[in-house]
């Protein structure tokens, strides 16, 4: 395909990108919805996070599923990529509106099943969408498009923890502390009645179905597929497992750590701010990656790598300014962002070497946390692990699915069932938050819930370790893969 003058397609792509928005939206509410059913229904800190395994499983057993079907007869070329997306969209509104019902009836589970439907409609709306923000243009800046694209998903939850936390709370003088089920009907009716309005405006939207016949060639050549030939996909999909993994465990803990006497007993109503922190520091390193979307001069560029994270940190400080939380201590956290920007520039565009670094600075901010005697700035350094994670998934896929050729559809069906990690990896954490129960003595003179940050530490370092090995098993393949246009800054 000759991709010389093809241009990015705005109008769809901006179409496209309202989905990225929900999803991010939906996985920051998860985190405020934790500490709030732990409150409500009593629940142990494991426990709590079946809601991180519930959303996130849903994407493993819808993946699942569509892989199966799409053996028998291909469902993206059967009904195309736009009736796929709607009706993942209506499969999440269906879900949303669940939340009324177990609201009423007070039931965990009810609530579980209702997230893990959301989550079902998730994992149909994730494997149409990514192939589809990197072919609507010049497939030199897809994967630019999908690091975008996740600078939406990530904004939607850096708002969506706001706004959840002011409708189940209140703000300002009328905030309030208590919780009631009955707070939780509107706001996932009003997402459920959005999810339907996205899905009629997918479904009436101009978006093109890339070629289905060049497709359809492609599809019909799968044959004698075995993962083991390539250890980059099969180390890939662990890596994709412990990244989602890592990512969604900093946060999902996050409230139980500030919540100790040690990080000085934080409650519910007040964790809004740290939470939409988390997922902004996500935000400013994919709208800093996204840049490379745009074609300007080295210097313009270069500039924009500083002036896009400090208008996203912008954003964030903002949001909670409206919201009346007090910020005042998060104005020493540019200093992470800062050395973010450093570690991004040393990466270049090199998709190893990028996922090596960040790796081992999520590592040492994790060390950093565990170990800095002031726990008021202890809890930046696993803040800022949302940094480091951020580009990294545009790095992993495009490190997984190099050499693959006529097998990247199938590879990459396995590597969107690997964000079952999100629901995994919170729960080893959460169990190890609930040795304080039985420890209270602690470990290394730090509570359980505190030492429970080795695990996103563990975490980074295979991160850092794929990023390292995988470059070595290309070249051993004889295949070129220097330049990632996704996984650099």
């Amino acid at each position: 395909m000759n991709s010389e003058n093809v241009q990015t397609k705005w109008g769809q792509f901006i179409s496209l990108i309202i989905v990225f928005f929900f999803w991010g939206f939906v996985g920051s509410a998860n985190d405020i919805l934790i500490p709030v059913f732990k409150k409500v229904f009593t629940l142990s800190q494991v426990q709590s996070q079946l809601v991180a395994w519930a959303f996130y499983a849903a994407y493993f057993v819808g993946s699942i599923i569509f892989f199966l079907v799409s053996l028998k007869s291909d469902v993206l070329q059967k009904f195309g990529y736009k009736k796929t997306l709607a009706a993942g969209l209506l499969l999440s509104a269906v879900g949303s509106f669940l939340f009324v019902p177990a609201a009423t009836m007070e039931s965990f589970p009810f609530f579980l099943t209702a997230l893990f439907t959301v989550g079902l409609g998730f994992s149909i709306q994730q494997i149409v969408a990514n192939p589809l923000a990197i072919k609507m243009g010049s497939p030199e800046t897809g994967a630019h498009r999908l690091t975008l694209a996740g600078g939406i998903n990530s904004f939607g939850t850096t708002i969506g923890a706001i706004l959840l936390g002011i409708a189940l709370f209140g703000m300002g003088d009328n905030k309030k502390t208590n919780l009631s089920l009955e707070d939780i009907k509107l706001p996932f009716i009003i997402l459920g009645a959005a999810f339907i309005l996205v899905a009629i405006f997918m479904y009436f939207s101009k978006i093109e179905d890339p070629a289905k016949i060049e497709e359809a060639k492609i599809e019909n050549k799968h044959t004698n597929f075995n993962i083991l030939d390539y250890p980059q996909l099969y180390l890939g999909m662990l890596g994709i497992f412990i990244y989602v993994g890592t990512e969604v465990t900093i946060i999902s803990n996050l409230p139980a750590l500030l919540h100790t006497a040690e990080f000085g007993n934080v409650l519910e109503d007040a964790i809004a701010p740290f939470i939409a922190l988390y997922w902004g520091s996500l935000m400013i390193g994919r709208w800093n990656g996204g840049v490379n979307v745009f074609n300007t001069s080295n210097l313009v560029n270069t500039a924009l790598k500083f002036i896009v994270p400090a208008l996203a940190f912008g954003v964030i400080i903002g949001a909670n300014i409206f919201a009346a939380h007090d910020v005042s201590a998060f104005y020493i956290y540019p200093i992470w962002i800062l050395l973010f920007i450093a570690v991004s520039f040393v990466g270049g565009k090199n998709a190893g070497k990028t996922l090596m670094l960040f790796g081992i600075s999520g590592l040492l901010m994790m060390v950093f946390g565990l170990f800095w005697p002031n726990p008021e700035i202890a809890k930046f350094f696993f803040i800022s692990g949302g940094l480091f994670l951020s580009i990294m998934w545009p790095s992993i896929f495009d490190l997984a699915i190099a050499g693959l050729g006529k097998n990247t559809g199938k590879a990459s069906s396995f590597l969107i069932m690997m964000i079952l990690g999100g629901g995994v990896i919170p729960l080893v954490q959460g169990s190890i938050c609930d040795l304080d129960a039985t420890h209270p003595e602690g470990i290394l003179g730090i509570t359980y819930t505190h030492f429970s940050y080795i695990v996103p530490l563990i975490g980074f370092a295979y991160l850092a370790f794929y990023g390292f090995y995988c470059p070595k098993i290309l070249k051993k393949q004889g295949v070129s893969h220097v330049i990632s246009e996704g996984g650099g800054h």
